[in-house]
């Protein structure tokens, strides 16, 4: 007992374990020196010993102890982030054990596979890219369907309230490519629902310019006369522009993008005017051209 009368941690630890019949005591390899003193008490208590495991230690970037310092939050935090419980799970489980150079887990096959005897000897580190490429691994696996209600929580977030469930569903096929988190997805999503303004500067100075704009008039009367609105219809017609004008495609293409998303780097024109309609795409391009100078 300590002189306040609280009991000593090796001595509650074990007294603790013992009354909840712990078999398996599996921690980090800090607590090695207190296994031999706890055994110690297990003996004179006449209790069962239960199996011992120590497992490596899992250190910030620095390779120091990982503690708050290294923004370490707690695992809802990851959530409020945008990580999904999968990316979450097989990131912690890969963590000080392996199973061969698999990297991708479903939980079925963590419990099939985890032994003691896989788990390392080494410290891991805890590498938040790591995470965020598995998290993009399963945003990209799961059905857009399933997505779609947990992501419009994120754009409420940036202010954003989608009602068009149909639309939100092939929002997301676009951008599974992009995104590592829903945090991600739903700013890559914002051009969809919102005005793109400003656009990017150095771009739009690039592209958006007085040679563009008689080609964005005609490309802009042309969409309107297309008897469907799909991609195929909207790819042919860049190219029949492409031929007529011999601008190069890019040329047309970036003054387009941007003035549909604001930025230079998107995913597919075609099915981004798709989504978009008709009418907006026309709005958009309204307005790109009133910039071009």
């Amino acid at each position: 007992m300590r002189a306040d009368g609280v009991p000593t941690y090796n001595f509650a630890v074990v007294v603790d374990d013992i009354t909840m019949a712990i078999t398996h005591v599996i921690r980090g390899d800090d607590h090695i020196p207190n296994t031999p003193r706890q055994i110690l008490i297990y003996e004179s208590l006449g209790a069962p010993l239960p199996h011992f495991a120590h497992i490596p230690m899992i250190l910030g970037p620095d390779r120091a102890k990982l503690s708050k310092r290294h923004g370490a939050p707690s695992v809802m935090d990851y959530r409020a982030m945008g990580y999904l419980p999968e990316a979450v799970v097989n990131f912690l489980a890969r963590l000080g054990w392996s199973h061969g150079d698999q990297e991708i887990f479903s939980r079925e096959e963590l419990i099939r596979y985890f032994s003691l005897e896989h788990v390392g000897k080494a410290a891991s580190i805890f590498d938040t890219e790591k995470l965020s490429w598995l998290n993009g691994h399963y945003l990209r696996e799961k059905p857009a369907e399933e997505l779609a209600p947990i992501l419009q929580e994120f754009l409420e977030k940036i202010h954003i309230r989608v009602t068009d469930t149909h639309k939100l569903v092939k929002v997301i096929q676009t951008l599974q490519p992009r995104a590592q988190t829903l945090a991600d997805m739903a700013e890559q999503a914002r051009f969809y629902f919102q005005d793109p303004r400003p656009y990017e500067e150095k771009a739009a100075q690039k592209f958006l310019t007085a040679k563009i704009k008689p080609v964005l008039e005609i490309l802009g009367a042309r969409l309107a006369a297309l008897p469907d609105w799909t991609e195929e219809t909207i790819n042919q017609c860049f190219k029949e522009i492409q031929q007529e004008t011999g601008l190069k495609m890019k040329e047309i293409a970036q003054a387009v993008r941007l003035a549909l998303t604001g930025r230079t780097a998107s995913p597919g024109l075609f099915e981004i005017m798709e989504i978009l309609g008709r009418e907006e795409v026309q709005r958009r391009l309204q307005t790109a051209m009133a910039t071009c100078t």
